[in-house]
């Protein structure tokens, strides 16, 4: 997750004293919606980009943040239904949300966003942890041959 910008700079709307109140009614709010939806953004983009995204976060995924959690911060407020403005903020949401969809499963790079190493490949976030063969029992073949093959040469494992 990169570091989000303080809740009052990145808003666009509410205003400054809406988002106070909301900061009022709901101490942290803000701040948790940006941590939540930054880390939401990072998920959605793992497979193509080099996310989570370092300082300075590019302006893209910076004001996709700013669409999702802005009509966030208006629903907690609370919003007249007949708002016209209320409807362009939530094209702003939907425009948002539909770019980040397109960005994860793009060919072509739509976004001038980080890749991962090596271009468009798949989630990866460490090799395996274990090893296994075809059957549980395998293992027990394999230290039985050792052993033959160890009696027949002389030789032994232990000192």
């Amino acid at each position: 997750m990169f570091s989000v910008p303080p809740a009052t700079a990145i808003l666009a709307s509410p205003n400054r004293i809406e988002r106070d109140a909301i900061e009022v009614a709901s101490p942290g709010f803000i701040d948790k919606q940006l941590g939540i939806w930054s880390r939401w953004i990072d998920a959605r983009l793992t497979k193509r980009y080099a996310s989570p995204f370092v300082d300075p976060a590019p302006d893209t995924v910076k004001l996709w943040l700013q669409a999702i959690v802005t009509f966030r911060a208006f629903l907690k407020r609370g919003v007249d239904p007949n708002d016209e403005q209320m409807a362009e903020i939530k094209k702003d949401l939907d425009q948002a949300v539909a770019e980040i969809k397109e960005a994860a499963t793009a060919e072509t790079g739509l976004f001038e966003l980080p890749l991962t190493e090596g271009g468009a490949g798949a989630v990866s976030k460490g090799g395996p942890l274990g090893y296994s063969e075809q059957s549980p029992y395998v293992w027990m073949d394999r230290q039985a041959e050792t052993g033959r093959d160890e009696d027949l040469a002389g030789t032994g494992t232990s000192t």
